[in-house]
């Protein structure tokens, strides 16, 4: 059996989706954006959505919870997740298969673990953003449900807002 660092885990096509780009700007920029919750707020749901960050508590265990609003005034659940690791500037884990509450879920439409890798590159920062999935079967619904368009388009919503600040 061949050990992984934390760092070098696998990706495994048939579980794993993943978005990557170069921003250019510092991977500390990058990190704010997704730790304040008045940056979070301005790019992690597509537009015309609006989102609200209710938790971010950025220690391993911490909660992250977000709600959406179409019309700015009823939110419903958008992530009810717990932090798994918190690597300042560098990487951010979460996933949803347990609530904030610290129970196991059961979210729609899937379960997943996002890895958030922040990487100095001469352009700026690579940005990695990976979606694990527990089943070949999770991670194509979640592909057919338009995965590489709602991350690719937040993706470059975080792009826009941390490039132009």
């Amino acid at each position: 059996m061949t050990a992984h660092s934390a760092r070098t885990r696998h990706i495994d096509p048939n579980l794993d989706l993943r978005i990557e780009r170069v921003i250019a700007v510092p991977k500390e920029d990058i990190w704010s954006a997704w730790t304040d919750p008045d940056k979070l707020v301005q790019w992690w749901i597509p537009a015309p959505l609006t989102l609200r960050a209710e938790a971010i508590e950025l220690s391993p265990g911490g909660a992250f919870v977000t709600r959406m609003s179409e019309d700015g005034a009823n939110y419903s659940p958008h992530v009810d997740a717990v932090f798994l690791v918190v690597e300042e500037n560098s990487r951010l884990v979460f996933t949803n298969a347990v609530s904030s509450s610290w129970h196991p879920s059961f979210p729609d439409p899937v379960a997943m673990t996002t890895e958030i890798i922040l990487a100095d590159h001469e352009d700026g920062t690579h940005y990695q953003a990976i979606v694990r999935h527990g089943s070949p079967e999770e991670r194509a619904r979640h592909e057919e449900l338009g995965f590489f368009d709602g991350w690719g388009t937040v993706t470059d919503q975080l792009a826009r807002l941390v490039e132009r600040d």
